[in-house]
């Protein structure tokens, strides 16, 4: 008889359980408000994010428009304020060009860090 295989235990990059990033927007890859990430996930969507005005002009200047609602990705466009799972690349892009939008720690997952310091993520982080 088989046992069902237990779900995977999601951690942040503090090294506790993963945090809910945001329902309203719903965000992240699966669209379930966690910033997880899996296969197909190419843009890594792990590091969760509040923008800001300026970090949503940079971004759109970078060719990736987070403001324009496209609502056959039932994507409604983000306002400041909103938190959003942002792919890890694209914060990383920011913070060199001194943009980097704040981050919510608790709801950002270990695999940015494979990329990115966990001090750098600090220095960026919300007060939760």
């Amino acid at each position: 008889m088989a046992h069902p295989t237990p779900a995977p235990v999601r951690t942040n990059v503090l090294g506790g359980p993963l945090q809910a990033c945001c329902h309203d927007p719903v965000t992240g890859f699966y669209r379930d408000g966690y910033c997880r990430t899996g296969p197909g996930d190419i843009g890594l969507h792990t590091v969760c994010i509040e923008a800001t005005e300026e970090f949503l002009a940079f971004s759109r200047a970078a060719g990736n428009d987070l403001s324009t609602p496209v609502p056959q990705f039932q994507f409604p466009g983000l306002r400041p304020g909103d938190r959003w799972c942002l792919c890890v690349t694209r914060w990383m892009e920011a913070l060199e060009a001194g943009m980097a939008p704040a981050v919510h720690l608790e709801a950002s997952h270990i695999s940015a860090l494979e990329f990115v310091s966990l001090e750098d993520l600090q220095s960026h982080a919300v007060p939760e």
